[in-house]
Order: C-alpha cells, then structure tokens, then sequence
C-alpha cells in the first residue's frame, strides 16, 4: 500500500501556493508516493501542482478531487494534460460530482441525474485524455475535436465513488476510485469488492483504491476523536458521506479517523491494507502546534 499526504484540507497544510510548494518538495524528500491536492473554495489544484510539478522530480501529484459539473470534460482534459506535461507524466486526475449543496445551491448549475452526468463525462474525457479524435453527440455534451498537448504523458482517471452505481462506473471505465469518510469495514466489505465487480465485469484490471482518511499520531485518542468530529462536523451531513458513516456504525467524523500512539496507527494501516487499499492518502489532523510534524515524521517510517 503506497502511502500519500493530502493537502489544502485545511489552512494548516498547503493552503496557499507557497505552502503546497513546500510541503510536496518536503514530502518528496522524505519518500512519500504521492501528494493529493483537495480542489474546494481556494486556490485552483491543477494549476498548483503543475507549478509544483515543475519543482519536484520524483513524487506523484493528484487532484482529490476536481468537481465535474463546473468544468466541460475537454476544457478537464487539456488541463489535465498540461499538468502532466509540467510534471513528467507524474499527475493523476481524481475528479467527483461534488455535492447539491455545492453545484447547485452555490454554482447555480443542476445537480441532475448525477450518475449519469459522470458517465457520459468519462466518455467525453477519457478519450479526450488519450488524444483521440471525438465525435460525441450526446444528452449533455456534442463534441467533434482533439487535443494535443505537446509533452503530456498518460493520466490516470480516479473517480471518488461510494455509492454501487458510482462504483460500478468507476470500476468499468475509470482506474479507480478515491474515497473519504469511509472506514475500515466499509471499505473491505462495500467499496473494494463493488469496485473490483464491476471491473472484472468489463474485462480489466483490479482498478486502485485510494482511501482518503484522517490521521494523527497522539496520547489522547478519545479527545482527538471529539476534535475532529467538532472540526469536520460538515462531512457527517453531506448525504454521501453520511450514508458510509452509517454503513460502518460511526455516529460522526472521528469515530473513522486514525487516532492514537505509534502501535495504532500501525494497527489501521495494517486493516486498510488488508481490506485491499492500494493507496493511503493521509489527511492529517493539526490538532496542536506539533501534530503534523510528528505525525508525517511516523508516516515516513511506514513507507514500504
């Protein structure tokens, strides 16, 4: 199981464009796989790891995630395909509906039959991606063009996916998925086989599981735990993620995250990997002055 560190979750990680600079370099430095980019209200992701792209020169660099409403699927893939010209073929592009709260009470845009709005986006986009001519008449896009971008290299496609249609389409079309507020259970007994179903079903490979989960190392893990319920309260009211804090039995946020000392967390990485997890994307908790430091210096020990 590769490991990852999230940034932009919170101002206390990569919340500017300096600060995202400076921790990649610095995970880059000590060894981690990848680093993974939150797109919300702030800076714009895929223009900021192609900045750090051209700044590092081993770690992988993804989105988690870019929503797919506000952005037509060629407008997604030319981005996409610059920044993956910027890195080095180091860039992965997970991309997700969002939330009606967001697309359509913010945005304005109708948040419509959204599985089947990401269906014929990935139809749009991946050969998009590949530089295929398209010629694409469909319910929401009619498209005849193609890109070429000069440098870019391959970019897999992760869609965040928790329901069984989302999974299916991800499994069947995409590389796999991203996942967040979801726990240990239902990652082994929902997420992972649902997935890996609908890809044997279409004929490929076992797609990638990256699970996205929030982590710190601490003395204190029943008050870590309420912290991070009172600090990520919004996600146990997100309907999505709801669903999956009520599949696994956790009444909020903190009751799935990855609290407590070093032989712990050792302990919930070992059940991630053992539920089928391909990648670990560590979202860490400051929850002190210290937290993120020692904690990212505990990862590293893990990495394989």
């Amino acid at each position: 199981m590769r490991i990852g560190l999230m940034m932009g979750a919170s101002r206390a990680i990569g919340d500017d464009l300096p600060g995202i600079l400076a921790f990649t370099q610095q995970a880059e430095a000590m060894g981690f796989a990848h680093v993974w980019l939150a797109h919300t209200m702030g800076v714009d992701a895929m223009t900021a790891l192609a900045l750090s792209g051209a700044q590092t020169t081993r770690i992988r660099m993804g989105t988690a995630v870019v929503p797919t409403f506000p952005r037509h699927p060629v407008a997604m893939a030319q981005q996409a395909l610059t920044v993956a010209a910027a890195s080095g073929g180091r860039f992965e592009l997970g991309i997700g509906l969002s939330h009606k709260m967001l697309i359509e009470d913010m945005y304005g845009i109708p948040y419509a039959h959204p599985a089947a709005h990401m269906r014929e986006y990935l139809e749009v986009l991946l050969p998009a991606l590949r530089g295929e001519q398209l010629q694409h008449k469909g319910e929401r896009y009619t498209v005849n063009m193609r890109l070429t971008v000069p440098g870019a290299a391959a970019v897999p496609v992760l869609v965040a996916a928790l329901g069984p249609v989302m999974l299916g389409i991800a499994g069947e079309l995409a590389d796999g998925t991203i996942t967040w507020m979801t726990g240990p259970r239902t990652l082994a007994q929902h997420i992972v086989p649902t997935l890996n179903r609908a890809a044997a079903t279409a004929g490929r490979p076992a797609p990638r599981v990256v699970a996205g989960m929030p982590i710190v190392l601490t003395a204190d893990a029943d008050g870590a735990r309420r912290k991070i319920s009172e600090s990520l309260a919004i996600y146990g009211m997100l309907p999505s993620y709801r669903a999956m804090l009520d599949r696994e039995g956790a009444a909020a946020p903190g009751d799935i995250a990855m609290v407590g000392d070093e032989a712990a967390l050792r302990a919930q990485l070992a059940r991630l990997r053992d539920a089928g997890v391909t990648d670990f994307d560590a979202t860490i908790i400051a929850l002190d002055d210290g937290a993120v430091a020692r904690t990212r210096d505990f990862l590293a020990t893990e990495l394989p």
